[in-house]
């Protein structure tokens, strides 16, 4: 009973996770047709980037036992599909000086995951100690993830107007949290519990302060409001958290 309630949630966190994955599009439609990425911050991208990595590597047989997190697995793997082709699309359209520092820190992160893969291949010889350092590591990831919605509710209290941070995008990344933070307690799964915990938060932060700004007057929304709309969709994507 309790691993088909788990089956049910993980197919129903995939669903909402999708929604969250697909955020972005709209706003690189606009920078291919500007040409030009403007103000806009690559880095939540690698980030969330890193995060699907992890948990992909994480919910695979080699990691977890046979296929008990295969949801996490498909989720995250559609995520670094995703996630790679929005980085793609920035580097195409940024200018010298911002490839250079995305491709460092794009360097950076794939190189972590390769040591990631490589110590709990040649190293590590069992599914359990195996299992708990990817998922340390995992955890690290989202945690780094959940700092961007902060950002958001920083500045709707500054500014004192929610077209920094929609209601529907805030909505999501705490329903997201709660399903797959159920999921990990249903599995007893600390890894992808722990993690949404915090994503359980931070969405009900958001959407408390939502509910106490939404009246105030909107300001016409400029690129940089946009930039730090889509910093807070990258946090939603951990199926961690994710994302996963």
């Amino acid at each position: 009973m309790v691993a088909s309630v788990r089956v049910i949630l993980g197919i129903i966190g995939c669903a909402v996770c999708m929604l969250l994955y697909s955020a972005p599009i709209l706003t690189f439609k606009r920078v291919i047709k500007e040409a030009s990425v403007g103000e806009f911050s690559c880095i939540p991208y690698i980030l969330a980037l890193f995060s699907c990595l992890t948990y992909s590597w994480y919910g695979f047989p080699v990691v977890s036992s046979g296929w008990t997190n295969l949801t996490v697995f498909l989720i995250s793997s559609t995520g670094v599909l995703f996630e790679i082709s929005f980085i793609s699309i920035y580097l195409w359209f940024a200018p010298r000086e911002k490839k250079k520092l995305v491709i460092l820190i794009l360097s950076l992160v794939l190189a972590i995951f390769g040591m990631t893969i490589l110590i709990s291949i040649l190293i590590i010889h069992t599914h359990h100690v195996r299992k708990v350092f990817v998922g340390s590591v995992g955890v690290l990831s989202a945690m780094l993830m959940y700092s961007s919605p902060l950002v958001a509710v920083k500045q709707v209290v500054r500014t004192r107007s929610v077209e920094f941070m929609p209601f529907s995008l805030s909505l999501f990344t705490f329903l997201t949290s709660l399903i797959w933070m159920i999921y990990g307690l249903l599995g007893r799964d600390p890894y992808i519990m722990s993690p949404n915990c915090v994503g359980c938060a931070t969405g009900i932060l958001q959407l408390v302060v939502y509910c106490i700004y939404r009246r105030s007057k909107e300001t016409p929304k400029t690129w940089n409001n946009m930039e730090n709309d889509m910093e807070m969709v990258t946090s939603c994507k951990d199926v961690s958290g994710h994302k996963p």
